[in-house]
């Protein structure tokens, strides 16, 4: 794999500046920043999310005040307790995207809001404090507890929340094979600590967020 230097050299070339560079980079937030957003405000971009996957994201945010309504503000402790005579009804109500699994997905998701709530005192305190050296730990245990957070769905929740993380965009993937660190799209185990140990490689090179390296990545790709 190429370090830090090239990649950063490269974008360089690309944008023809550093400021027109960091123009196009995101920020994450702060570990306080992450555990102050209220749980409501997970739950609601766990769902946003969720309503995001394989839709237009537009049509989707044109309707969220409706589903802000529909779902009590996506308070947690009520969305949990949401039945399926309730979501059923839901399922007539026409200001909503009424797709069943996804509206079911909200008081699943509800209750793990809340377990890891009752575990850690928030659930902004398990975003905050889970090291982005092992960030892909994070994608597997929202896959795992959550519903819907599989696939790309759990590293573009913790970007919308501002957790730093890399995506495995189309892009990003080209370019992780062009550099020999996956020889194909990265699903199993041992591919996704290959990634990740390449991150935390320019990470440390470069003391950049994740986020910004896997943008940066992605724009080695030509086209």
């Amino acid at each position: 794999m190429r370090d830090y230097r090239w990649l950063h050299e490269y974008c360089l070339n690309r944008f023809g500046s550093a400021a027109a560079l960091e123009a196009r980079l995101p920020q994450p937030k702060s570990a306080d920043e992450l555990r102050a957003i209220p749980d409501d405000r997970y739950l609601s971009l766990i769902s946003l999310r969720v309503f995001h996957a394989g839709l237009k994201h537009s049509v989707v945010d044109a309707k969220w005040p409706a589903f802000e309504e529909a779902f009590f503000g996506f308070d947690p402790h009520k969305a949990v307790l949401m039945d399926a005579g309730h979501l059923e009804r839901l399922m007539h109500d026409e200001r909503l995207i009424r797709h069943l699994a996804k509206l079911r997905s909200v008081p699943l998701n509800a209750r793990l809001v809340l377990d890891v709530a009752r575990e850690r005192g928030g659930f902004g305190t398990l975003i905050a404090d889970w090291p982005v050296e092992d960030i892909v730990g994070l994608w597997k245990y929202l896959s795992k507890h959550g519903n819907q957070l599989g696939g790309l769905s759990a590293p573009r929740l913790l970007r919308m929340a501002g957790k730093d993380t890399f995506i495995l965009t189309e892009d990003v993937v080209v370019a992780l094979k062009a550099q020999g660190i996956v020889d194909k799209a990265p699903n199993s185990r041992k591919d996704l600590a290959a990634v990740q140990f390449a991150f935390n490689r320019w990470r440390a090179e470069s003391d950049r967020p994740l986020c910004q390296l896997s943008v940066m990545l992605a724009h080695t790709v030509n086209h």
